[in-house]
């Protein structure tokens, strides 16, 4: 079966994995896909950009015009593939970025929309919107094996953090994703992602490259107070990437409802950093403590039982392998 595919934030981290492993060898598929490279780079997909079954355009998925452009080019090839999948990951990301109420907006809740009418009117079969665990806020696990898709949310208001804005927009998209698919207009899902990192970080403002950087350019790392208690788990993008695909190949998972992908490796994030300073050959590691954010969550465990039961993906990348190909790459990439 011969598949095209349509991908917005193509160059981000979700996005260059996927072209990865949707074009592997021998495959007839095809990949339209478009960034305007806000928090990303097109050196991210250089192993593809001469691949004749990947055209990329500088696009901006809050640009009208383009977009329009965008959808024609689909139109225009549609036909010859069995099937047409739209997957979302343009998304306004970083944590310096989710109090800005109107930018996260535009992009996360407009665009997406935008983008899924898109899917629709071009009669698209399938739609992937990329969520985020954040929606999870305050209430993010629990002692069953981690929080559920089903469960209840407990979210910061305005009165605490304007950051909650990018969570409420990304819950938002994920009704929009229910309504398309109950009213029969597509099939879909969303996907609720647990802190990916990538082996290819190169920006340090997640926190795994953040540490890496830290070590490598001050000799300490400078954690935020919350810091002291916070865990977390983190989750390879290969993973995450294999998860959109497998949840894309099923058509009986496509639902509308939404999926918590994450794995069971909880670590705080002292023990994070350590690890980081081990495999960087630091043996004393100095870390130190300032500021504060509020409304942070003090641990983030996600169950995923449900992915594993209606597919068959499995993480396969633990935090051992992932974090040393993550430091091998990221000191070889940004060498002072």
């Amino acid at each position: 079966m011969k598949k095209l595919y349509a991908i917005s934030g193509v160059t981000g981290m979700t996005g260059n994995e996927l072209v990865r492993q949707i074009l592997i060898d021998g495959s007839e598929d095809r990949i339209l896909g478009f960034d305007n490279f806000y928090a990303s780079s097109i050196d991210t997909v250089a192993d593809h950009i001469d691949d004749p079954r990947f055209e990329f355009f500088e696009y901006d998925i809050n640009n009208a015009e383009q977009m329009a452009d965008f959808e024609a080019r689909i139109r225009a090839i549609a036909g010859n593939y069995d099937e047409v999948i739209y997957i979302n990951c343009a998304a306004v990301v970083h944590t310096e970025h989710f109090y800005h109420v109107y930018e996260t907006f535009e992009t996360n809740v407009e665009g997406m929309n935008n983008f899924l009418q898109q899917a629709i009117r071009v009669g698209a079969q399938k739609y992937i919107n990329c969520s985020t665990s954040e929606v999870y806020s305050m209430n993010s696990w629990n002692e069953n094996g981690g929080v559920r898709e089903d469960d209840y949310l407990t979210m910061a208001v305005a009165e605490h953090s304007q950051r909650t804005s990018y969570a409420t927009g990304k819950l938002l998209t994920e009704f929009f994703m229910k309504d398309a698919v109950d009213e029969g207009k597509i099939k879909g899902c969303s996907i609720r992602f647990a802190n990916v990192y990538s082996k290819d970080e190169r920006y340090p403002k997640h926190i795994i490259p953040f540490i890496i950087s830290s070590f490598r350019d001050n000799g300490k790392v400078v954690l935020l107070e919350n810091s002291r208690k916070n865990r977390r788990t983190f989750l390879n993008n290969y993973d995450s990437c294999s998860a959109v695909l497998a949840l894309a190949n099923t058509d009986s998972a496509l639902d509308g409802t939404v999926y918590n992908v994450a794995t069971d490796e909880e670590i705080s994030i002292i023990d994070l950093a350590k690890m980081c300073a081990a495999k960087m050959g630091i043996t004393d590691p100095v870390i130190e403590f300032n500021g504060y954010r509020a409304s942070d969550p003090e641990r983030r465990l996600l169950s995923t039982e449900k992915i594993r039961t209606r597919t068959s993906w499995r993480p396969a990348v633990g935090l051992e392998k992932g974090l040393g190909e993550c430091i091998e790459n990221y000191l070889k990439q940004n060498r002072k």
